[in-house]
């Protein structure tokens, strides 16, 4: 049995062996997918010491895709843009591979839900690998111009430098937030400790709220925008299952149907 697995901190809250494990059953392949708690520390011995001992493929998640952007052996050309990696597979001639699926899994979960991204005045909340895996492709989906609010300006700055050939991006404070935005991407860790993000609620009418964490129930963020009367309050879990089935995908050969998984997540939550 293949053994897979997503490394991260905190982790006790992934549902991605549940994921995982619903699209083997789906396409009919026996794997094993576990959670890996990890720390700055020992990332790269936990790395290491995962495909040493037999696996073949794991998620990264909140915070260390930078870290894994650093440790693959080789990158595809959409993680070298992104500068962040979601996705590492352990290849026959022993290199570790590193791929982003995180921009592809939102834009599928977007247009599943009926968002245009056309010319799109963005604001996307935090600056760091969750961003990182996200800004190429919302530009290359033709988004306008993407305000970026991150706690720590210079951080910030650099996403702003480094992406400015794929489009416009303004930096700003969470005091300088103003006007109305088509949609706001929290990017930011605050709803996995029960927060909601440092930004004035007096922007959120009419915008279609995303928060890329995700939760049985609604998240702070979700619940948040929804009583300061956004046009649609979503979570993270489309996103969580497009990505997960690209990175299956990768690992497997087989796309699973991810609708089908999406339903029974939520009449799970439902129930």
């Amino acid at each position: 049995m293949d053994v897979y697995g997503v490394v991260g901190n905190p982790i006790n809250h992934s549902k991605s062996p549940k994921i995982h494990l619903l699209f083997g059953q789906q396409v009919g392949h026996d794997i094993y997918y576990q959670r890996i708690s990890a720390t700055d520390e020992n990332f790269v011995d936990t790395i290491e010491r995962f495909f040493t001992e037999g696996g073949k493929g794991l998620n990264i998640t909140v915070p260390f895709k930078e870290q894994a952007f650093q440790l693959a052996d080789s990158l595809s050309n959409n993680a070298q843009t992104c500068g962040s990696v979601n996705t590492l597979t352990f290849s026959e001639d022993g290199r570790i591979q590193g791929e982003s699926t995180d921009g592809v899994g939102l834009i599928k979960d977007l247009t599943n839900n009926e968002i245009s991204l056309d010319n799109a005045r963005t604001l996307i909340l935090g600056a760091g690998g969750a961003t990182r895996g996200i800004l190429p492709i919302l530009f290359a989906s033709l988004v306008g111009s993407v305000v970026l609010c991150n706690r720590t300006m210079a951080k910030a700055e650099l996403l702003q430098e480094e992406f400015l050939p794929y489009g416009e991006i303004i930096c700003q404070t969470s005091e300088q937030l103003s006007g109305s935005f088509d949609l706001i991407i929290n990017a930011t860790s605050a709803s996995l400790s029960g927060e909601i993000p440092d930004m004035p609620d007096t922007i959120i009418p009419g915008s279609v709220c995303y928060d890329l964490a995700y939760a049985y129930g609604e998240t702070p963020f979700q619940n948040w925008t929804k009583q300061n009367n956004s046009a649609k309050s979503l979570q993270g879990w489309g996103m969580l299952v497009e990505q997960a089935a690209e990175s299956f995908y990768i690992w497997r050969g087989v796309r699973p149907k991810t609708q089908e998984i999406i339903q029974r997540l939520q009449t799970e939550l439902e129930n």
